[in-house]
């Protein structure tokens, strides 16, 4: 990892927020954990820009608008009803990407992204 390059807080936040709401759920993570590893990055980039960490897996025409919306802020209103999550985040173990796993290493994350 390049030592200049600083890693925001809102990683580990977002990463923290990701097991926390895993296990409170009863989903899992994708059983490929680089998967889990940009979602989260892209929530963490989101909540830096916009104060909110807005779904990373969609394409919005004006991010601000979506923002206060707050339909697409993680949990979305689908993964909060249903248990459906776009980005393949939180998935039930029903799903045939889902791991057994809700926690992951910051070390992975970072290692996933670079």
């Amino acid at each position: 990892m390049n030592d200049n390059k600083k890693i925001p807080d809102s990683l580990e936040i977002m990463r923290k927020f990701s097991e926390v709401y895993a296990q409170r759920t009863g989903t899992f993570f994708c059983i490929d954990l680089s998967v889990t590893s940009v979602v989260i990055e892209g929530l963490a980039k989101h909540k830096d820009e916009y104060g909110l960490p807005l779904c990373p897996c969609r394409h919005y025409e004006d991010k601000v608008k979506e923002v206060s919306s707050a339909y697409w802020n993680c949990p979305c209103v689908p993964m909060r009803e249903r248990k459906e999550c776009h980005c393949m985040l939180f998935l039930k173990s029903s799903n045939e990407f889902a791991s057994q796993g809700q926690q992951i290493s910051f070390a992975n994350i970072i290692k996933d992204i670079e």
